[in-house]
């Protein structure tokens, strides 16, 4: 098995949650396994979610936190992202850190456009892991939400700036899991993070 070079991020905004518990599993079992990774935590990360006035021609500054990110996922050859799914979607200040950091001429080159005008990709070969929780069960998620959540991570953001392919691994129900499928699940990440998958 390659040792892989990892960012592993929890995508969870609050300071104890299941996404870190499932975290925590991935880093040590990676780590335990020679992998080198580099472990952020949104919960412990402060900046500024809001691109607000900034662009291209008026750039808002990153705060050490999020160029220290940018940073790690610069280095990365696979990213993975724990993250609640909530109102269908990922929790505001995800998106924020995605808004600040996935930046023009650090993620994506709008001066090299493909045949039907899209940016170039400057974060291409790499892959990412998704580890999804949430309350709506898997197959209701693809029938009735066509897993619009996904279609989101892997083809607008991710995929947008090179990081393909995405693969997901989801929980359900997760607001009040059984012991027994708690264990399931950490036993499922630990082997994830075993294998840098």
């Amino acid at each position: 098995m390659s040792m892989r070079k990892i960012l592993l991020l929890n995508g969870h905004p609050g300071h104890t949650s299941l996404n870190k518990s499932l975290a925590e599993a991935y880093r040590a079992a990676a780590e335990e396994a020679g992998h080198q990774l580099r472990y952020h935590d949104l919960s412990q990360m402060e900046f500024d979610s809001d691109y607000g006035l900034g662009g291209y021609a008026n750039y808002k500054p990153l705060e050490p936190v999020l160029e220290t990110f940018l940073t790690d996922l610069e280095w990365a050859e696979h990213v993975v992202i724990t993250t609640p799914l909530w109102w269908g979607m990922l929790p505001a200040k995800l998106k924020g850190l995605f808004d600040r950091v996935l930046l023009p001429g650090r993620t994506f080159d709008t001066r090299n456009t493909s045949l039907i005008g899209l940016p170039a990709p400057m974060l291409s070969g790499k892959t990412a892991r998704v580890i999804l929780t949430m309350d709506t069960p898997p197959l209701f998620l693809r029938l009735a939400y066509s897993n619009a959540v996904k279609k989101i991570l892997t083809r607008q953001i991710l995929g947008f700036v090179g990081i393909k392919p995405t693969r997901f691994t989801s929980f359900a129900p997760a607001s009040h899991p059984k012991e027994n499928h708690l264990r399931s699940w950490l036993k499922k990440v630990s082997d994830l993070g075993t294998r840098a998958a």
